[in-house]
């Protein structure tokens, strides 16, 4: 059966192993956004379709049998472009998304509906530990009367301004590693997105340990889809004979 993956995350490269060993034919597309990405097995294809038409064009003269979108939990626009895109083709659209983490007990959890939200919800002067990827940066640097230490896979696309500084580092993270780190750089809170996962879930114990507040930037709204938490309800989902 040919399938194609929606990559870029550990789920994808996980979902790709175990179909190419079940001997399908296995293409994952990646954005390109990552210079050096770990690549999973069988045929990778790297860059944009041109919105949900172009992709569905591109599921139709490929003759795909199959679309798993494994994508990031923030990544919206290509989400939806999945979702035209598998309609546009008739295939069945599954959606392999890990679960969001749940809120620890007595932790100090701020749930922000956006990152313009939890920009304007922080204290004058706090050293902020930002961990939202390369998207919506500004709106935290725009408050000058606090500082940030902001992690990436890469280096951030502009310059950053006088309060921030950066950490380039790939997952996953380690309990250790993220105390070390936080206590080093005198960190007083923590921004994230809730993407889920343990690959990065080191940060908020962390955080809990140093009593840190965390503010949790919420999931985007989606449009619907069959969506599954695991690498074995997607091949499931897939009914692959």
């Amino acid at each position: 059966m040919k399938i194609l993956i929606l990559g870029g995350t550990e789920e994808a490269r996980l979902l790709a192993e175990r179909l190419v060993a079940m001997g399908h034919d296995v293409t994952t597309s990646l954005a390109g956004r990552t210079s050096d990405p770990l690549l999973p097995k069988g045929n990778v294809r790297v860059g944009g379709f041109g919105g949900g038409d172009g992709l569905g064009n591109f599921l139709i003269s490929e003759q795909f049998d199959r679309i798993v979108d494994a994508t990031h939990p923030y990544a919206v626009e290509i989400k939806a472009n999945a979702v035209k895109a598998a309609a546009l083709a008739e295939l069945k659209l599954v959606r392999l998304t890990r679960l969001p983490w749940a809120e620890p007990q007595y932790a100090f959890w701020k749930h922000m509906a956006s990152a313009e939200e939890a920009a304007a919800a922080l204290p004058k002067g706090a050293r902020v530990f930002l961990t939202v990827g390369h998207t919506k940066l500004e709106t935290f640097f725009a408050r000058t009367d606090c500082s940030f230490v902001v992690r990436s896979i890469e280096a951030p696309e502009k310059a950053l301004p006088i309060n921030a500084v950066s950490v380039i580092a790939r997952p996953p993270f380690f309990m250790g590693g993220e105390l070390a780190l936080m206590q080093e750089q005198d960190i007083t809170h923590l921004v994230c997105k809730n993407s889920g996962g343990v690959q990065t879930e080191a940060k908020l114990q962390a955080a809990l340990q140093l009593r840190l507040p965390v503010f949790m930037i919420a999931r985007p709204a989606l449009p619907p889809a069959y969506e599954v938490p695991t690498v074995g309800q997607a091949i499931a989902a897939l009914r692959l004979k």
